[in-house]
C-alpha cells in the first residue's frame, strides 16, 4: 500500500526529524542516491530495513563527482517518479536538498584519499572520488545514521567509502548491497536508460564475458591473459572502448597475481557514449 512520503529540503529540518526519531529510540538507516531510482536502489531499501527502524533516502545529483565533459547536465532527474516508487517502500522520508544547501557560498572543504581512490576509476576520472567522499561525508554527518548502504555495483566506491568512514571515525556501519541485474544479466544502472535498442543488446554481453573471465581464472589461466581476452571479447561484440578489465584483491583493489580466491574482476566498457560498470567475485573453484 502506497503512502505520501515526506520530503525534506534542508539540513536543519533533517536534523530536527532525526533528533525526534532518536528520542523515540529508533535505529536509523540512510540510502544515498542520485535519483532515477530502479530495482537496484529499491533492493537497498529492502536490505537496510532488516537492520533499522527508520530509513532516509537521499536524492541529490552531486556536481562535485562529475568531471569535465561528463553527463551532469543530462543526468536523469525525476523526483516525482522517484517519490512515487519510494512511497511503496518502507522508506520514512526523502532528503532532497538543493546544490546551494549542500554547497553554500564559501564552501571550500573536500575529503580526499590516497591510494585506493587513485587507481581504476580514480585514474580514469581524476577527482571523482574526492567528490564522492565529500558528499557522502556530508550526508553521514548531517544525519549520523546507525547504518548506511551502498550498492556493490560501484564496488570501488564502496571500498573508498568504507576506508574514509574508518579513517575519520564516523560512527556509521557501512553495508554493501547485493548487485541487482536485469533479465539478461546487465547490472541495473540509471544510465542504462540512455542506451538505444542496438547498444542495449550489446550491453547484455558485458556480464557474460566477465563471467567467462571468472571461470578462466578459477580454472588456472594466467590472470593477465584472461583480462586481455575479456577486453578483446568486449570489443569484438561491439563495445566502442574498454577502460579497464582488472582482476584485483577484493580488499585492496590491487592487481591479483597468483591467488585465485579473494579476488574480484572490475570492469568498465563504453558504448553509445555511456560508461558501463560491472564487477564479479572470484571464489574458490
Amino acid at each position: 500500500m502506497s503512502k505520501n512520503i515526506p520530503i525534506i529540503r534542508t539540513v536543519a529540518d533533517l536534523r530536527k526529524k532525526v533528533s525526534s526519531w532518536r528520542a523515540e529510540g529508533f535505529r536509523i538507516g540512510l540510502v544515498p542516491t542520485m535519483g532515477a531510482l530502479h530495482k537496484g536502489h529499491l533492493s537497498l531499501i529492502e536490505e537496510i530495513s532488516k537492520k533499522t527502524d527508520k530509513i532516509i533516502v537521499s536524492i541529490f545529483v552531486n556536481p562535485t563527482q562529475f568531471g569535465e565533459n561528463e553527463d551532469l547536465d543530462k543526468y536523469p532527474r525525476q523526483e516525482k517518479e522517484d517519490c512515487e516508487k519510494l512511497a511503496k517502500t518502507t522508506a520514512g522520508l526523502v532528503f532532497a536538498p538543493s546544490a546551494s544547501e549542500m554547497y553554500p557560498d564559501g564552501h571550500c572543504t573536500r575529503v580526499t584519499l590516497d591510494g585506493i581512490s587513485e587507481i581504476l576509476e580514480g585514474a580514469e576520472r581524476p577527482g571523482h572520488f574526492d567528490g564522492v567522499a565529500t558528499i557522502v561525508s556530508k550526508l553521514l554527518l548531517q544525519c549520523l545514521p546507525d547504518v548506511a548502504i551502498f550498492g556493490e555495483k560501484d564496488y570501488q566506491q564502496l571500498a573508498v567509502i568504507r576506508q574514509f568512514v574508518h579513517d575519520l571515525n564516523i560512527p556509521t556501519k557501512i553495508l554493501g548491497g547485493t548487485l541487482v541485474r536485469e533479465e539478461d544479466g546487465l547490472a541495473y544502472s540509471s544510465r542504462n536508460a540512455y542506451l538505444n535498442e542496438t547498444d542495449r543488446t550489446i550491453a547484455g554481453q558485458f556480464n557474460k564475458i566477465l563471467h567467462r573471465l571468472v571461470l578462466d581464472v578459477q580454472a588456472g589461466k594466467a590472470i593477465r591473459d584472461a583480462e586481455n581476452e575479456a577486453k578483446s571479447a568486449l570489443l569484438k561484440v561491439g563495445f566502442l572502448a574498454v577502460d579497464y578489465v582488472s582482476v584485483v584483491n577484493s580488499d585492496t583493489l590491487l592487481p591479483l597475481t597468483t591467488n585465485r580466491t579473494g579476488g574480484r574482476v572490475l570492469a568498465v566498457a563504453r558504448i553509445g557514449g555511456i560508461r558501463l560498470l560491472d564487477n564479479m567475485a572470484i571464489e574458490a573453484p
